[in-house]
């Protein structure tokens, strides 16, 4: 199989022109400079860092709570509305999810999974038929952990977390852990964990900061879900000069899973490049979550999307990366390739 066009190479997504050559095992061949007749744009398909996809069943619910009120446990709307709902719906609502998901270019997606043991089975059922790689950050118990991929904490000032965390480290999975989403009381006993992630970081301090770069621990910021729930915005500046950063949607009760929509508002919201905020939505997650994929380069997995360069959206476009962060969308989407 040969993909054509415009293809964003390697980490720093040099645009050349040419072709993806993709074996028959699903795995990036070669990476061919060429001419070719093609205005496609080529990509690594997205990593959505942190979903709360559970949060399909309630859409829109909630204008004008707070964040509390919205997602705090155990009785925040969220978690009322998800205690009411049967498997079969909640399922339903998060392959909807899902399906979006994938047919706007997201290969993989970190989910923070409510419902212990229950919750991860729920997200296995609903991934079925869908070729998005829907990993189960559990919650509620080590026994959810090991159904899983790893363990999603909700923060430091809900609980300790230090059983979870030793268990998630003797299992060899990803522990991640919100921290500093509200206010900065939660941000260094969360990094006292010693976690693989952190996620938000809306509210650092100078000291966090430096413990980051220590630790040298990623975080997943989520800036358009902050944004909504009247929490802040995260210094990305501040974050990406001390670390690595990828990039999440958070609770699709408040927004769509669209990494499309969540490049453009942090491009127009921080003074990161086009190409460091691709990275935030493509490898830096892959690397979080130890994926085979998120970049375009030989032996890598061949999860891919293929913009269409002559939608009237993209016609004209001069320099390909920024146009993909600041301007592309849904609509924009030509193909979507996930290997298995």
């Amino acid at each position: 199989m040969e993909l054509t066009g415009t293809i964003l190479r390697g980490r720093e997504f040099e645009p050349i022109e040419g072709r993806v050559v993709i074996d028959d095992e699903g795995r990036i061949d070669a990476v061919e400079s060429a001419a070719v007749d093609s205005s496609n744009i080529v990509l690594p398909a997205f990593i959505n860092a942190h979903t709360h996809i559970g949060d399909s069943i309630a859409k829109e619910a909630g204008g004008g709570l707070s964040l509390e009120e919205l997602v705090a446990p155990p009785d925040g709307l969220k978690h009322r509305l998800l205690r009411n709902a049967s498997h079969e719906e909640l399922v339903d609502a998060m392959r909807t999810s899902l399906r979006f998901m994938q047919e706007s270019g997201t290969a993989a997606c970190l989910d923070f999974r409510e419902g212990d043991v229950a919750g991860v089975h729920a997200l296995r059922d609903a991934a079925t038929g869908v070729d998005v790689d829907a990993l189960a950050f559990a919650r509620g118990s080590v026994e959810a952990m090991q159904e899983g991929d790893g363990f999603g904490a909700s923060g430091a000032n809900d609980d300790e977390f230090g059983r979870e965390r030793a268990a998630t480290r003797d299992a060899g999975k990803p522990f991640g852990i919100h921290a500093g989403e509200v206010d900065a009381t939660d941000i260094d006993p969360a990094l006292e964990l010693e976690p693989d992630f952190l996620v938000h970081m809306v509210h650092p301090e100078p000291a966090h900061l430096e413990r980051v770069a220590d630790q040298d621990v990623p975080i997943a910021v989520c800036p358009r879900s902050n944004l909504v729930t009247d929490v802040g915005v995260p210094p990305v500046e501040d974050l990406h000069e001390r670390t690595k950063l990828a990039l999440g949607t958070d609770n699709v009760m408040l927004n769509s899973p669209s990494m499309f929509r969540e490049m453009e508002f942090l491009a127009k919201l921080s003074e990161l490049s086009a190409t460091e905020i691709l990275r935030t939505a493509t490898i830096n997650g892959a690397e979080i979550a130890d994926l085979e994929y998120g970049l375009i380069e030989p032996g890598r997995k061949a999860r891919l999307l293929v913009l269409d360069g002559d939608t009237p959206n993209l016609a004209g476009a001069r320099e390909p990366v920024r146009a993909v962060v600041r301007r592309a969308g849904v609509d924009d989407v030509r193909e979507v390739v996930l290997s298995p």
